[in-house]
């Protein structure tokens, strides 16, 4: 059997990309590699708007580490890929207001693994996966429109309800900065 290079290059797409995945999830779930470990990451979570805090941080630590490591292995490859897609989703929500360019604090980087998981998940790890070896018990189309459809639907809800606590936390800041007054934006004259 000659080698494929269609196969190869998902092998080397998926190892790369997983690994990049893993690490960032083991940073936030185990503090490896100078992560804040899931403390510190329920402290950014809470700073960040995500609530409940904690539980945003484990999930967002499986997407990447979970996601990443299953995307390398090539198992279970369209619910590997849903996961740290919408891992980065959340991530893009924070990076957004700082637009694209990672440069400049932008979703680019965010985004791109994003896309890049969500492909291989759809695509499939191809013959060199440990989905191949298994007969792709856990890589059959339903698996895929489930595992995408559910993501998103949580991603959705999870920043949908991050972008609410955000503009309800500015709406309180916006009434604390406002002068007293009779409701005309005018100082009450005493």
């Amino acid at each position: 059997m000659h080698p494929n290079r269609r196969d190869l290059g998902l092998l080397v797409l998926r190892v790369g990309t997983g690994a990049v995945l893993a690490a960032h999830g083991t940073q936030k779930l185990l503090g490896w590699f100078g992560g804040g470990g899931i403390e510190g990451t329920t402290h950014a979570m809470e700073a960040m708007g995500f609530h409940p805090a904690r539980q945003s941080a484990v999930a967002a630590g499986l997407g990447e580490a979970g996601g990443g490591a299953l995307l390398a292995l090539g198992l279970a490859t369209p619910a590997a890929g849903a996961a740290a897609a919408g891992a980065m989703a959340g991530a893009v929500s924070v990076h957004a207001p700082a637009g694209f360019f990672a440069q400049g604090g932008g979703y680019e980087y965010p985004a791109f693994l994003g896309f890049t998981a969500a492909a291989i998940g759809i695509t499939g790890a191809g013959r060199y996966s440990l989905d191949h070896a298994t007969g792709h018990v856990l890589d059959r189309p339903w698996v895929v429109v489930t595992a995408f459809l559910g993501t998103a639907l949580a991603a959705a809800a999870v920043v949908g309800r991050r972008a609410q606590a955000r503009a309800a936390a500015a709406d309180a800041t916006e009434d604390d900065l406002a002068p007293e007054g009779d409701g005309t934006g005018e100082p009450d004259a005493q």
